[in-house]
This record gives C-alpha cells, structure tokens and sequence, in this order.
C-alpha cells in the first residue's frame, strides 16, 4: 500500500514537474502576447535599400526584408498587413531591438558571434547569404580589389563591412583609408561624386545601388571578389523562445511551400493532398500551429498572403539583375534548407 501511494506521488510530482513549463509559459511568449494586444507587428528595416526595404511611389515598404516581416505578420496576426515598419540605422538598430521598439529587425544584418553572444539578441533564420563586395568607377578600369592599394573606402561606421575591409586589407598587406558615413545616401553620393575610390557594402546593396543608377549603371563596376561571408537575416531578443521558433519556422515554412511546389496561387489546390508534411502545412491535421502557440492555419496564411521564397525572391531581387545562386533551394544547389514539419 505503501508503495502504491508512492508511486503515485511520484507519478503527480513528476506531472506537475512537466505541466509546470507549460502553464508557466501562458501563451508562450511575451513578444507574440504583445504583438496580439497591439494587433501588429512592429519591424524594423532599413527602409533605404532597393530590393531589400524601400517605400514604392505609394509609400508601401517594399523588399525582401520587408516581405519577411510580413510572413512574420501573416503567421502571428493571420494578416500580413498588419504591421508597422520602423527604419533604423546601423548604429540605432540594436538599441531599437533591445528596448522593444520594434519586435524584430530583418535589416540586412549580418550574423556574427559577437552580435549574438554580446547583444542580448540572436538570429532566427537567413533570408540572404550575402558577402561584401566592391563598387568601382567603369572609368577607373580596376578589375580586382587588389588593385585597391592605398585607395579611400566609402563605408559605413559600426557594420560588418567595416570589420570585413581593414581584415580584408591587413591579410593582403594592403592600406586603405576609410570615408566613414553614417548616412547611406550621404556615402553613396559621396562616392558618386568621386570622394573615394570604391564604395564597399554587402554585394546585395551595392547591386542594388547600381541597379537605382538606371542608364547610367554601366558607368559602374562591381568587382569580382566577395571577401567576406555575411549571412543575412532575422534578429529577435533573446530569451522568448516560442517568438524566436516562430520567426525561425515562418522562414523554414517558405522554402517548404517551395520544395512542395506550393505558391500563393496554388497553394488552394492542395487541400486534398494527402501527403502528410503537406497535411500539418495546411493545418489540417498535426497542431504545428498550436505547438508554436498559433493558429494551425499560421503557414497557409504566410504563403496565400505573401508567397514562398522563390516568390519573394524573384519579386524583389530578380529585378536588380542579382542571380538566386547560393540562396536556392539545397535540391538546385543552394543552401536553403529547411528541417520537416511534423
């Protein structure tokens, strides 16, 4: 008798060892009960580069970063208009993050150790392996960094291209005089007015810049080397697990619909599919939804109302001319991958 008693005391302490987290976590996490009671979203971007975060002749954000938050919307609030961007800079862009005046950021920020273990933050997914690179002058007829020796850099203060360049140049035995601008349109006309050599940022951004240069693009030349690896992506605060996996899963649910062949036209048709990934996409059967503390409807939402991430790739960076290259799917050698769903 004894020993029956004991054991079933063993067996209520160790449900409610178990049960504990959970009733303790509530709805899961304070950024999405926040995100709920406001009824939006609040990301930050940087509001200033084409084909990443830009407002259109009708002041709509447009970009890939800025399509990113909204899968993040369309998840959590089952709206992706539901949100609000904030631009930032690159030296305000933590503090924003860290006080809360914005729920994430996905402002073309590179992950690094030091930002993640020194910040209080951490990266959930990456929307764009990118690398710095270097935009020269056509007339220069500089065809490598190589021949940078000695040059002046425009650059902005406080960013991964900054650290890239002086490590860059200091390997090589090469020297180097930084123009450091906070402001990127003051360093891009800054360099279109011939006070440095060569305008260095992540490849993305200076393509895009180009791009923005409309017939006079060809009077500019983006160098062949890629001198730095910096993955591109979503930052949120550390210490909100369930907002940290459902940002991470929204991006993972993306490259899902992809490699499923699912878009925002066609994912209606597979309703009838039986195949089960497709299933606990869908929500129709599994509780994903309800493990990342939303509705099981969360993926369908992000990708009826935003796409997938060839959808959004090719509606935001296509048009700069920038091949998908190492940003495809791991099926057509790239380094996409997403882990299943179930």
């Amino acid at each position: 008798m004894k020993r029956t008693l004991a054991s079933a005391a063993g067996a209520i302490l160790a449900t409610a060892l178990f049960a504990a987290p959970a009733m303790a976590q509530g709805s899961g996490s304070a950024t999405i009960d926040a995100i709920m009671k406001r009824g939006q979203l609040v990301c930050g971007v940087a509001g200033l580069t084409a084909g990443f975060s830009l407002p259109d002749s009708q002041g709509v954000m447009r970009g890939i970063d800025a399509d990113s938050c909204r899968t993040v919307a369309a998840a959590v609030l089952g709206d992706a208009s539901k949100i609000r961007f904030v631009p930032t800079t690159t030296t305000n862009r933590f503090t924003m993050l860290q006080s809360g005046e914005v729920d994430m950021l996905y402002r073309s920020t590179t992950w690094t150790l030091g930002r993640e273990a020194s910040l209080g933050t951490e990266f959930a997914s990456i929307n764009f392996y990118d690398g710095t690179g270097f935009l020269v002058k056509t007339s220069t007829n500089v065809k490598s960094v190589k021949e940078l020796d000695g040059a002046t850099v425009c650059v902005q203060p406080g960013t991964s291209t900054e650290l890239a360049i002086a490590d860059y140049f200091r390997v090589n035995k090469m020297k180097f005089t930084p123009i450091l601008m906070q402001d990127l349109s003051e360093i891009q006309n800054a360099y279109l007015a011939g006070r440095c050599d060569a305008y260095s940022t992540d490849a993305s951004g200076l393509a895009s810049f180009r791009s923005q240069q409309g017939a006079k693009a060809p009077e500019h030349t983006l160098l062949p080397e890629i001198i730095s690896k910096e993955p591109l992506g979503a930052m949120v605060r550390k210490g909100d697990d369930k907002f940290f996996d459902v940002v991470r899963w929204t991006y993972f649910a993306t490259l899902i619909a992809e490699e499923n062949g699912m878009d925002s036209k066609t994912i209606d048709s597979f309703a009838a599919n039986t195949v089960p990934e497709i299933r606990r996409f869908l929500g129709l059967e599994g509780d994903m939804g309800k493990q990342l503390g939303l509705d099981n409807k969360w993926a369908y939402n992000v990708i009826k109302q935003v796409g997938n991430a060839a959808e959004i790739w090719e509606r935001n960076i296509t048009p700069l001319g920038v091949p998908r290259g190492i940003n495809n799917l791991w099926t057509k050698g790239g380094l996409n991958y997403a882990p299943p769903m179930r």
